[in-house]
């Protein structure tokens, strides 16, 4: 990129992160108002998993098949369709009918669920490629751009979750949703009228079969993706949420709303601390006097000293028996040191796939990559409400840290660009 396209680029970038962070708001507030509302509904913890699935699976169809509609008609139409479809999405969900039985309920969310997912990965497929495009290429510079869009990327997510258990408690569930959509409908059209140039338009020859990369390494570093997202998610989307409900919450209306703020502040904390240590990431690993092939041969040990942390945490929760002040505590504590080691993780691997990719199939790859996040998150959601049914809490820790050391033995077949 020139010097003088730089500023456009530049412009193009700040436009694609307005509007990311726009829609992780909206993103993370919805996941914390249909996980507690359902919950009070009475949904079982297997029943508030299979809210998410189709959002998850629609996330795997959505990234294989967005890489090849970015390439073809450009990243600012996935973009505008990403954020569109979320404003469709928040709409059909304030038509949910509280007469309606749980089953019929289920099925309808689960719909405008999968919805939503295709408009959070639309979105994210098209920030993301961005990045490699418009980042310059000296001096370390994807690495901290991509940091940068990350971890500031998930700190608004975190405030999403706040907001989320916050207009749960002080509006509602249909106020609430009503009201985001048509906050998200005056940023869309903000973009759509103030868009800079900078970003490709497409081109018409690309082909949908390019999405499957030939490359070893973009291929075992999604592999490894799977188990790391998946690792996250068998705690992070139903275990810990209803585990703090039922040690929070006394069954009053008022005891609800202590055990909502509390469960929102925490996954809103932890969130925003993942971002934080993403956007350091760079600084952490000293990336620019380390080069790109240390980074590399790092990446599994990354993933192995990460599973320690649950494998500690499920043990002390089976030997503590019942919850305890101490056991709330430390439980925090460690999973907020879970987020930081995970950050780390995390932001190595978006900076690998586009340090693998060319320019010429960034969105085919960075598609297919997403494509291993999204079905590692739906593992992660299955495992969520089927490990905490049959073990509790432990069996949901134990199961993260069998998968991450999964993620490790898959990092550890990374090998340096030639």
């Amino acid at each position: 990129m020139s010097d003088s396209a730089r500023p456009e680029g530049l412009a193009a970038y700040i436009a694609v992160t307005a509007a990311y962070w726009a829609f992780m708001l909206t993103d993370g507030a919805l996941r914390m108002l249909v996980l507690l509302h359902f919950h009070t509904l009475g949904f079982s913890p297997v029943q508030l998993a299979y809210l998410f699935i189709l959002y998850e699976i629609a996330g795997i169809v959505t990234n294989l098949s967005a890489g090849w509609i970015a390439a073809r008609f450009g990243l600012t139409s996935t973009l505008y369709a990403g954020l569109g479809l979320q404003i469709v999405a928040l709409l059909a969900l304030a038509q949910l009918d509280p007469e309606w039985g749980i089953a019929a309920s289920v099925v309808f969310v689960m719909v405008v669920q999968g919805l939503s997912g295709v408009a959070k990965d639309l979105s994210k497929m098209s920030s993301k490629s961005a990045v490699k495009l418009l980042a310059p290429t000296e001096g370390g510079g994807l690495f901290r751009w991509v940091a940068l869009l990350t971890g500031s990327k998930n700190a608004v997510k975190g405030l999403g979750f706040l907001l989320g258990a916050a207009l749960l408690a002080l509006a509602g569930f249909v106020p609430a949703v009503l009201g985001m959509a048509g906050v998200l409908a005056v940023i869309l059209l903000a973009v759509a009228l103030r868009m800079p140039p900078g970003l490709p338009a497409g081109r018409k020859g690309a082909k949908f079969r390019e999405v499957f990369s030939d490359s070893a390494n973009v291929n075992w570093l999604s592999a490894a993706r799977v188990f790391l997202f998946g690792a996250r998610d068998v705690w992070f989307v139903v275990g810990i949420p209803v585990y703090f409900y039922a040690v929070l919450s006394d069954g009053t209306v008022e005891g609800n709303r202590v055990a909502f703020f509390t469960i929102g502040t925490f996954m809103a904390v932890w969130i925003i601390l993942y971002g934080a240590v993403q956007a350091s990431a760079p600084r952490l690993l000293r990336a620019q006097a380390r080069g790109e092939a240390a980074l590399i041969g790092g990446a599994w040990i990354w993933a192995g000293a990460l599973a320690v942390l649950p494998a500690a945490l499920a043990a002390l929760v089976w030997w503590a028996g019942a919850p305890a002040p101490w056991l709330t505590v430390t439980l925090i504590a460690g999973l907020l040191a879970f987020g930081a080691v995970f950050a780390v993780n995390s932001a190595l691997h978006s900076y690998l796939i586009l340090a693998f990719t060319r320019a010429e199939r960034v969105t085919m790859d960075v598609g297919f990559y997403y494509m291993a996040n999204a079905a590692g998150r739906l593992i992660g959601t299955l495992l969520s409400g089927v490990s905490y049914q049959l073990g509790g809490l432990p069996a949901c820790l134990g199961t993260a840290a069998a998968m991450l050391a999964l993620s490790a033995v898959f990092a550890r077949r990374l090998r340096p660009v030639d």
